[in-house]
């Protein structure tokens, strides 16, 4: 590296041997920057022509290293007609750094301007830089003028009494730069950090009437000089502001920097206008389409917080929508600590006014939560649609994967969440319960006292032919049992005998549980279990054997020819036999209102 400052004289051989000096302070210079010589290269020879207090010109020519620091020092005349500069020779490259260096010209070029676009923008400008490497010369001054799109803005900004500069920089898009904020304190750059998506609208690159551009602010400040620390790598100013004695006066980071985002967005308003409306719509139709329980809430998020790239994955703009989700309802947590209690000096009206707008918070955040419920609901359905259709192969789901979409099989009421549960396919009643269990053995119930585990009637333990127990009632008198039977879609084999019959399985757990002397879940008898009603449903489709079967046991067709249904006084039981169709049409029939006031098809 070659330059043509005064050189090495005395008064700057001594700031270079002074480690942390502030001789050149006034400049933005803290006396460490020649350290990161010593990181990358394992010596530096330097030769440095300058003009002594006498003005004589003279030649100084050293050797700095990390093991001896200032070595080897040479002092000798200059030549006639030699001019003062200094050339820099940096030798032994780490491979470390050279493996991952530039290594053309033209990187070179585009890498430093980058690093160094500050000082181009910066009141004074930067000095005439040169990149010559084997006959190639590019110059970063005719870099700056391709790589601007307009003639830098500067705004002045005021906050807390505190002034601040901005200065607006518009980029042409084949910069790799990313839309920035860059902090800069004592003439230098301290950090910079993205800011796509922190304002509305901004991601990606925009545009204006020469085409796309990338947006950088510098901010400058007095403040920020007196608050910038000795590496200059950060600021000692507090990230946020507490409430305070101090806290109307003081100043925070974060302050700085939402006063900074409003200021860019005014200053990009005109260009982000179609980017915002991209934004909301992607949100609008995510939220309509795919997640309605944000739907409520999207009015309490704040507009910067949903300024999002429509191009984003559901599953990304998901995360985004719960983080405020989980945010609002925290903070709805914390208010409602505080809502019963009078603030200082708070009027009635006052109180009344922030009592309404606490409801009114939380009425949005039940309707998300109901929102989440309804939707799931609708997917419930879309799954059992599929799951009921001819494959591929032409075959058809089995029962396990219907009878996990209706109720985890191998569980209990006591080991999952009601959640979990889907009994709502078959009858809204069914999710209120004293136990419920699936795919058990009958010897493994409370609610039964038999050791039967395995008989030829019962298939206890075949999971594809096990039924849904389930036990109700408020008082023992009113205690009722259901029994619900899932068969495999377009199954064409049913025939007389439990083992072939859902009908006959059906009841024949029924007559087993009575027998057993049912009792609540808690192991309390139940007066004259045997007469405890009983309700049983048949979940299969309406094929030849099964319309033969429901014949011979005397059931009747449903108005709508989907399913039979009927009571045998025998086993004092109500049977209902339901096809896949029925069950599906009569779900979404019961939950088309919800599904409309969501917006959401109901086929």
């Amino acid at each position: 590296m070659i330059d043509n400052g005064v050189g090495f004289n005395d008064a700057n051989m001594e700031s270079f041997e002074t480690l942390d000096g502030v001789y050149k302070a006034h400049l933005g210079c803290r006396g460490v920057g020649r350290l990161l010589w010593l990181k990358t290269f394992e010596r530096i020879i330097i030769n440095s022509t300058f003009v002594d207090t006498t003005g004589n010109a003279k030649i100084r020519s050293f050797l700095f290293t990390a093991a001896r620091g200032v070595d080897d020092v040479k002092m000798n005349q200059a030549g006639p007609g030699d001019e003062p500069r200094t050339c820099v020779h940096l030798d032994g490259f780490n491979k470390q750094y050279q493996d991952a260096s530039p290594k053309t010209a033209k990187t070179i070029a585009n890498t430093l301007f980058e690093h160094c676009l500050w000082y181009f923008v910066r009141e004074g400008g930067a000095p005439s830089i040169n990149i010559i490497d084997n006959g190639d010369r590019i110059s970063l001054d005719d870099e700056y003028e391709a790589y601007m799109v307009s003639s830098a803005e500067k705004e002045n900004l005021s906050i807390k009494g505190q002034l601040f500069e901005l200065t607006h920089i518009r980029l042409k898009a084949g910069s790799a730069r990313k839309h920035s904020i860059a902090w800069c304190a004592a003439g230098r750059l301290v950090e910079e950090e993205t800011i796509a998506c922190k304002v509305p609208g901004l991601y990606g690159r925009i545009q204006d009437e020469a085409g796309d551009f990338v947006y950088a602010c510098y901010v400058t400040s007095t403040f920020l000089d007196l608050h910038v620390r000795p590496e200059r790598f950060a600021f000692d100013i507090k990230k946020e502001m507490n409430d305070g004695l101090f806290s109307e006066t003081q100043l925070s980071l974060g302050e700085i920097r939402k006063a900074v985002l409003e200021s860019v967005g005014s200053h990009l308003k005109d260009y982000l206008k179609d980017n915002q409306k991209a934004s909301y719509e992607r949100i609008e139709s995510f939220a309509s389409k795919s997640a309605p329980r944000y739907r409520p809430i999207l009015a309490r998020i704040q507009e910067r917080k949903l300024s999002i790239d429509p191009n984003i994955t559901d599953k990304e703009l998901e995360l985004i929508l719960h983080k405020e989700y989980s945010e609002l309802e925290s903070s709805l947590l914390l208010e409602g600590q505080e809502i019963m209690n009078f603030g200082i000096g708070e009027s009635p009206d006052q109180y009344r006014k922030r009592l309404a707008d606490y409801l009114a918070k939380v009425d949005d955040i039940k309707k998300s939560d109901l929102a989440n419920y309804v939707f799931h609901r609708k997917v419930i359905l879309d799954i059992l649609q599929k799951a009921i259709q001819m494959g591929p192969d032409g075959s058809y789901a089995r029962e396990d994967l219907i009878h996990e979409l209706i109720m985890p099989m191998r569980k209990t009421s006591n080991e999952i969440h009601s959640d979990s549960c889907n009994l709502w396919l078959i009858d809204e009643r069914l999710a209120f319960h004293n136990f419920l269990a699936s795919d058990k053995t009958l010897s493994s119930m409370p609610i039964v006292q038999t050791q039967e585990t395995k008989e030829p009637d019962l298939c206890a333990l075949n999971v594809f032919d096990e039924p849904i127990l389930v036990s109700e009632g408020q008082t023992l008198p009113l205690a009722s049992i259901v029994v619900v039977e899932i068969k495999r879609p377009m199954r064409n084999d049913a025939k007389a005998g439990e083992e072939k019959d859902p009908v006959e399985q059906a009841l024949g757990y029924l007559e087993r549980i009575r027998n057993g002397g049912a009792r609540t879940a808690s192991g309390r008898p139940i007066p004259k279990s045997e007469k405890i009603p009983g309700f049983c449903y048949v979940i299969c489709d309406r094929t030849t054997t099964i319309e033969k079967r429901c014949k011979l046991l005397g059931l009747k067709t449903t108005s709508d020819h989907l399913g039979y249904f009927g009571y045998n006084p025998n086993f004092e039981a109500y049977i209902e036999v339901i096809s896949f169709d029925k069950l599906l049409n009569a779900a979404r029939e019961r939950n088309r209102a919800f599904f409309d006031k969501l917006g959401l098809p109901v086929s």
